[in-house]
This record gives structure tokens, sequence and C-alpha cells, in this order.
């Protein structure tokens, strides 16, 4: 019983730590700032959508996308469309590749690198930012995905295996 309560505790709980290790940010090296933003949420509903179920974990993306924008940014409607659309783009591809933890990892990051660069687009776009790319690329970009990368190397695992432990219990009770 427990196992099914896990699986949104856990996204709450992410939901939650994201501000706090954003506060890590920005880092000084050599003269330059770098910039890391943790996706924490959004690596485990992609984990969501490969392993468990991907309706709901777009439905998760839905929930926790209209969230962030109402908690954290002051447009309504970004993370909500891009958290449901990145679970649906991960569940889309794993029709197409193996379902291993390397590769889900690096797809992973590969998407939240794919939603950092939308990110940035639209903000360009509405001009709520004007930085250049190179700068978001280098100071930005490769920071947050080294990050993301880092984090998904020491709790991907964990997220297979709680994931893994609640298709086993879903399974025993079907039986």
């Amino acid at each position: 019983m427990w196992i099914r309560l896990m699986i949104p505790l856990t996204a709450i709980i992410l939901f939650l730590l994201e501000p706090e290790f954003a506060l890590f940010s920005p880092i000084e090296w050599n003269g330059e700032l770098f910039y890391f933003v943790p996706r924490f949420l959004i690596l485990y509903l992609i984990f969501l959508s490969i392993y468990y179920n991907p309706k709901r974990a777009v439905l998760y993306g839905l929930i926790f996308g209209l969230l962030y924008d109402v908690f954290y940014i002051d447009i309504i409607g970004l993370y909500t469309v891009l958290y449901p659309l990145v679970c649906y783009i991960a569940s889309w591809s794993v029709k197409y590749i193996h379902q291993h933890l390397t590769i889900t990892t690096i797809l992973s990051v590969l998407l939240v690198a794919l939603m950092e660069m939308v990110l940035y687009y639209f903000f360009l776009l509405i001009q709520f930012t004007n930085l250049p790319f190179m700068e978001f690329f280098m100071n930005r970009l490769i920071p947050s995905i080294l990050a993301n990368f880092l984090y998904l190397m020491m709790l991907g695992w964990a997220f297979k295996y709680l994931i893994d432990a609640r298709v086993l219990q879903k399974i025993r009770e079907l039986s």
C-alpha cells in the first residue's frame, strides 16, 4: 500500500526541493558565473512515463506544470504545456528505443535540454530575456545539463526501483 503513495509523494517532494537546490546557483568559476537549473521533477516524470504509466505521467505533468506556473513563474500555461508534452515525447520515443536505464538517462537529459531550449526561445520571443544564445548555452544550458545528469546518475536507479516496485505491486493486486 505504501508504494502506491510513494509515486505521487516523491513527485511532491521533488517539486518542493527544486527551488531549494536552485539556491546553490550561480557558481563562480574562473571569474565566470555558471547557472544550473535543477529539473528533478520533470526527470522523475520522464521516468514515470517510460517505466510506469504514460497517461499518469502526463496527468502529473499537467498538475505539477500548473503548480509550477502558479508558484514559481508569472506566465500561466508555459510549464502546464511543456511538462505533459515532454512526458508524451518520452513515452512515444521508447517505442523505438530500448528501455535500459542508461538509455533512459540519456533520453531524459536530452529532453530536459530540449525543454530548456524551448523555454529560452520563448522568453526571448516575449522579450523576457535578452541573453545572447552562446552565453545561455555556455553559462546556463551546459551547467544545467551536467547538474541534472549528475543528479540522475545518483538517483535514477532509485526512481526505477520505486517504479518497478509499484508495477510489481500492481501485478500482485491483479492476480
